[in-house]
């Protein structure tokens, strides 16, 4: 049997093997109950079954913050816990490959050469002063195998490409939490900007009031009580302000990290402007089966552990193992390729375990429990996911009626506050009452921003919850190549 006939039965073999059965169970995925619209939406946002209306892309590009938008592209480059995802992706790439070799033979090839001095002698028992010097060489090549007869090597080719996807989809769900998290710091930082000026325009308020109340007690129209008053709410003020650059470099240091930098490299300016707060469009609930990266991940892990089922059963069958090997082997050395030193082999070998005490039915009994496991998982993360979103839409709801009230409140705090100073200056009234509804206006306002911020978190809530602009189409664990970083 010549090389090439061997190449061409082994093709052969190959060809006819690869279509044979598969055991174990095929995957199909389970089937979950979701509502046709969220419980929450009637009045306040009306749905839209078209997921084209859903946030694609750049989401934070509606919150319009310059800043956000320059920033939040860094995540997915040098944010380095989602880097630790994308190292993870690759090495399940790297399994898959791995685990897809197993389907072919193993190719080698080899050769050996060898010079030997023998002993001289004489059939009469005297030894000879010249030793004979002899070489032998071979070179072969050789293959092994082992078909994949019940398909235990494709489950387990199966099994490591839905890992692979599941890490696709971890590498987009922590892409999409690391991008929230920044969203986040930046509209916290953005706020507290907000905050630094409205207690800024406190400070000179009280400053203005402190100037006219020490007017007045110099004149003896104004008690000292009055003054001191004064001047300790001034004194409050601006020590809330200080405090505020706590709370702001905090803020600031960890969008630094977020996006990859030390927190000292970053210098962010203090901006007038909070981000604007957008109406999100909205998908109808079935579409978070396929926006949701977590979703994904947990459907993925589920069909993987379907596959090992696959693996488990194809112990209880026979492994049979292929072996050939043809080359040339001469002594001496000289001519070792001539067609007269031409050698072959070809061998099979077959095992079947006959008795395991039931480690093979244990083996099986854990994949089942794996998949039960793995597919109430992957029912609770959908659970969770329209929880999610339930309580994204409710808080919204709920905070934009009492934004109407709280704006209402901060117009009347500010118009009380300007009353009690007059009547103050025109003596009707004591300090005390004046400096009451200065701390009534200011607490207004401060709430309003608490409200505004809670907000804009919940919509950043919403937007992640929703999938960001992600979509299950993008999963594919068999690309040749993916997005070099």
């Amino acid at each position: 049997m010549t090389m090439k006939t061997l190449h061409t039965a082994l093709a052969a073999s190959i060809a006819l093997l690869l279509g044979g059965c598969m055991v174990g169970p095929d995957y199909h995925r389970p089937q979950v109950p979701v509502p046709t619209q969220y419980k929450e939406l009637p009045g306040w946002m009306a749905a839209s079954p078209e997921a084209d209306a859903a946030p694609k892309g750049d989401w934070w590009s509606v919150f319009n913050d310059p800043e956000l938008n320059q920033w939040e592209p860094m995540v997915s480059v040098s944010n380095q816990t989602v880097q630790k995802a994308y190292a993870n992706y690759q090495e399940a790439l790297a399994n898959v490959q791995i685990a897809r070799s197993s389907l072919f033979p193993t190719l080698g090839i080899g050769g050996s050469a060898n010079k030997q001095r023998s002993a001289g002698g004489s059939a009469s028992g005297t030894f000879s002063s010249r030793r004979a010097v002899s070489t032998s060489g071979s070179l072969e090549g050789s293959a092994s195998w082992v078909p994949d007869l019940w398909g235990k090597v494709r489950r387990q080719v199966e099994e490591n490409k839905a890992t692979a996807e599941a890490g696709q989809a971890t590498l987009a769900d922590t892409t999409l939490s690391e991008q929230i998290l920044l969203a986040n710091a930046v509209i916290e930082l953005r706020i507290s900007d907000a905050d630094i000026d409205l207690l800024q325009k406190t400070v000179d308020a009280y400053t203005e009031s402190l100037r006219v109340v020490e007017n007045q007690g110099a004149a003896g129209t104004a008690r000292p009580s009055d003054v001191i008053t004064a001047r300790t709410q001034l004194e409050g003020a601006k020590s809330s302000l200080i405090a505020l650059g706590v709370a702001r470099a905090q803020y600031a240091h960890a969008i630094a990290v977020l996006v990859g930098k030390n927190p000292e490299e970053l210098d962010i300016p203090h901006s007038m402007n909070p981000p604007a707060l957008p109406t999100v469009p909205m998908v109808v609930p079935s579409e978070l089966l396929q926006r949701r990266p977590d979703i994904a991940v947990a459907e993925r892990q589920m069909a993987a552990q379907n596959a090992a089922i696959g693996v488990a059963v194809a112990a209880y069958y026979p492994n049979l193992s292929l072996s050939a090997a043809d080359g040339f082997s001469q002594a001496p050395l000289a001519g070792l390729l001539h067609v007269a030193n031409h050698v072959w082999s070809l061998g099979a070998d077959v095992s079947e375990t006959v008795l395991d005490f039931g480690a093979r039915h244990g083996q099986v009994a854990a994949a089942k429990a794996s998949y039960e496991a793995a597919l109430a998982n992957y029912r609770g993360t959908v659970l969770n996911a329209l929880e999610d979103v339930e309580n994204d839409l409710s808080d919204l709801r709920i905070l934009a009626q009492q934004a109407q009230v709280q704006d209402a409140l901060v117009r009347d705090a500010t118009q009380g506050a300007q009353i009690a100073l007059d009547e103050y200056q025109a003596g009707t009234v004591d300090y005390t009452t004046a400096a009451t509804a200065q701390a009534s206006q200011l607490s207004a306002q401060q709430n309003a921003l608490s409200i505004l911020q809670q907000r804009l978190l919940d919509t950043v809530s919403l937007i992640g919850d929703m999938g960001g602009g992600w979509s299950a189409d993008k999963l594919d664990a068999s690309q040749k190549s993916t997005a070099h970083r």
